[in-house]
C-alpha cells in the first residue's frame, strides 16, 4: 500500500493538509508529521520526497520551529514552502528578512521554465502569496527561478540536490497551475511513480485488518454515515460475523435517518452484518439539558456515545476490539500528526478512555480524506446514494442547533433539513455542493404572519463549494431555489419566521453552523 511516500513536515501551517491532498492527487501517497518528528525516524521511512509548510513563525527569531541542517543533507529532494521556504534558506546560510511589502493574495509571478519544478508552467502565472518575511538572500549553491515585482525570490533552487523553496503556496487552488508545480516535483524531482490506488488500499486493508483481528470479536460504531458505513463494510468483507455493529440513535439525527439506517444495515438490509440498534434520544436530551457551549456539546455528545458502546460491549461479552470511522481531518484538526491547534474534540482519535473496556482501537480510514473515502466505498459496492450521501457530524444536530438542544428544537432543524435537502435535490444540484444543511440559531425575531405578530426562530441555510473539505466558498444557489426553500419552511416548520443564508467561507468560519 506504501510502496512509495512523500512526507510533510508541519511548522504550524493552515494548509498542512492541502498539501498532502495535492500529492495524494497524483496518485502517490502522503503523510502528515510535526516538525518535532526526529531525523532518525524520516531515515527509516526512507520517504521520496519532504515537503516542508508553511507556518505563523519568523525563522530567525529564538524559539521558532525549525528543523537541523541534516534533513536537506539526507539525499532527499526536499521542497520548501513559504515558511518552509524561508527556513530552508536561513539553515543553508541565506538570509531572511522582515518585507517592506508584505504580500497577501492573488500574485503575478514571473518563472524560469528551465526549472523541472515549473515545467509546462506559464512563464507568468497567478500565485497565491502570503508572507510577511521575504527571502532577501539565497544560500549558497541557490539560484532564483521565479520573483514577483515586491518578492525578488519568488522561488530559489538547487537543483544538484534536489532542494526547492517557494515563497508562495502552489496547494492552494488559488495557485493556478499550482497542482502542476506539484505534480512536477513529486514526479520529475523525487522520481514517484503514482502507485497509490483504493482498489489496492482496500485489498491491502482487508489484508490487514484480517491479520490485525484474528479471531477477536469486533464491535463497530455505525452512524450511517459515508465514514461509518464504509469502515463497516470494510470490516464485514474482512472478518464477517466476527463484526458487530452497534447504531446509537441519539435523537440528533435527521429526519427519518434512524429509520433509514436500520433499513440499510438491519436485518432486512443488504449486508450481513450482527447489527444492534440502541434508542437513546432521551438520555442524550437529558445530558444536554441547560447546555449551550459548543466544545462542552461536543465532548458531552462523544462521551455519552462511549458510555452507549461500553454497555453493549458489555452485553455482547468479550469485545477485543472498537471499529471508528474516524478519516484524515478528523486526526489532524483534533491536534494529532501535526502541528494544528485543535479544532473537533468529539472525535476519538488516539486513543479510549480508560473505563472503556476494549484492547484496541481499528480505524481503518484514518488516513483518507472523505474524498477518498468515497471511492473506496465505490470499490466496496456500496450503492452511490450511501457514498454520495450528506456529510453529517459526530454530535449530529447537536452542533447545528445553537444554544440549548432540546427535543422541541430538534424537529425544527429536522423539518427546515429535510425541505431544504428535498429543494435542493429537486433543483439537480444535490451531486454539486460539496455540503448542505439547515441549522437552527438561537435568534427569536418578531414577524407577521397572516394578521398576527410572531417571535420565533431564524433557520439558517449552509452550502458551500470544497475539494477536500479544508477550505470551502459559500454555494451560489440560484435566487429560485432559496426563495422556494424559504417559502416551504416558513409555511412548513413551526415556531420558524425567518430564514437566512450563510455566506461566509472557511477560513473564516468552518463549515459546520455552531
Amino acid at each position: 500500500m506504501k510502496k512509495e511516500m512523500v512526507i510533510v513536515i508541519d511548522f504550524g501551517g493552515q494548509y498542512n493538509q492541502l498539501v498532502a491532498r495535492r500529492v495524494r492527487e497524483c496518485n502517490v501517497y502522503c503523510e502528515i508529521y510535526s516538525y518535532k518528528i526526529e531525523l532518525e525516524k524520516i531515515k527509516e521511512m526512507n520517504p521520496k520526497g519532504i515537503i516542508l509548510t508553511g507556518g505563523p513563525n519568523s525563522c530567525y527569531e529564538e524559539g521558532a520551529p525549525s528543523y537541523s541542517k541534516e534533513l536537506f543533507e539526507l539525499g532527499i529532494p526536499v521542497l520548501g514552502l513559504c515558511y518552509g521556504a524561508q527556513l530552508m534558506q536561513f539553515v543553508l546560510g541565506g538570509k531572511v528578512e522582515r518585507a517592506a511589502v508584505r504580500e497577501y493574495g492573488k500574485t503575478l509571478v514571473s518563472i524560469d521554465n528551465s526549472s523541472e519544478l515549473f515545467h509546462n508552467v506559464a512563464s507568468e502565472t497567478i500565485c497565491w502569496m502570503s508572507h510577511f518575511d521575504y527571502i532577501s538572500q539565497v544560500a549558497p549553491g541557490f539560484k532564483i527561478v521565479a520573483k514577483t515585482a515586491d518578492c525578488p525570490v519568488a522561488t530559489a533552487e538547487n537543483a544538484e540536490k534536489s532542494l526547492y523553496a517557494i515563497q508562495f503556496h502552489p496547494e492552494v487552488l488559488h495557485t493556478q497551475e499550482g497542482t502542476k508545480m506539484l505534480s512536477n516535483f513529486v514526479y520529475n524531482v523525487c522520481g514517484c511513480t503514482g502507485d497509490w490506488r483504493m482498489d489496492s488500499f482496500v485489498e491491502e486493508s482487508i489484508k490487514q485488518i484480517r491479520e490485525r483481528v484474528g479471531a477477536g470479536k469486533v464491535l463497530c460504531a455505525l452512524s450511517g454515515g459515508v465514514d461509518s458505513s464504509v469502515a463497516a463494510v470494510l470490516l464485514s468483507k474482512a472478518i464477517g460475523n466476527q463484526l458487530t455493529c452497534v447504531f446509537v440513535d441519539h435523537g440528533l439525527l435527521r429526519k427519518n435517518e434512524g429509520d433509514e439506517v436500520e433499513a440499510v444495515f438491519g436485518p432486512e438490509g443488504s449486508y450481513d452484518l450482527n447489527f444492534i440498534r440502541v434508542n437513546a434520544q432521551e438520555r442524550f436530551y437529558s445530558k444536554l439539558a441547560a447546555v449551550t457551549e459548543p466544545e462542552k456539546k461536543r465532548k458531552i455528545i462523544g462521551e455519552e456515545f462511549i458510555r452507549v458502546f461500553e454497555e453493549e460491549a458489555k452485553k455482547i461479552g468479550a469485545v477485543d476490539f472498537l471499529v471508528q470511522g474516524t478519516i484524515y481531518p478528523d486526526v489532524v484538526e483534533s491536534g494529532l500528526g501535526g502541528e494544528s491547534a485543535v479544532i473537533k474534540s468529539h472525535h476519538n482519535v488516539g486513543g479510549l478512555p480508560d473505563c472503556v473496556d476494549f484492547k484496541e482501537i481499528i480505524e481503518p480510514l484514518r488516513n483518507l480524506f472523505k474524498d477518498e473515502v468515497r471511492k473506496v466505498g465505490l470499490e466496496l459496492g456500496i450503492p452511490e446514494k450511501l457514498v454520495f450521501r450528506q456529510p453529517f457530524p459526530g454530535p449530529g444536530l447537536g452542533i447545528r442547533i445553537i444554544g440549548e438542544v432540546t427535543e422541541e428544537k430538534v424537529k425544527i432543524v429536522q423539518e427546515a433539513d429535510a425541505i431544504y435537502r428535498e429543494e435542493i435535490a429537486n433543483a439537480g444540484l444535490d451531486r454539486s455542493i460539496g455540503q448542505y444543511f439547515a441549522a437552527l440559531t438561537n435568534m427569536r425575531s418578531v414577524g407577521v404572519m397572516g394578521d398576527e405578530r410572531t417571535y420565533d426562530y431564524a433557520i439558517a441555510l449552509r452550502a458551500v463549494n470544497t475539494i477536500d473539505f479544508m477550505t470551502a466558498e459559500a454555494a451560489e444557489i440560484p435566487w429560485e431555489v432559496l426563495q422556494k426553500v424559504t417559502s416551504r419552511i416558513i409555511n412548513e416548520v413551526g415556531h420558524v419566521n425567518r430564514v437566512m443564508y450563510d455566506v461566509t467561507s472557511k477560513p473564516p468560519g468552518t463549515i459546520e453552523f455552531e
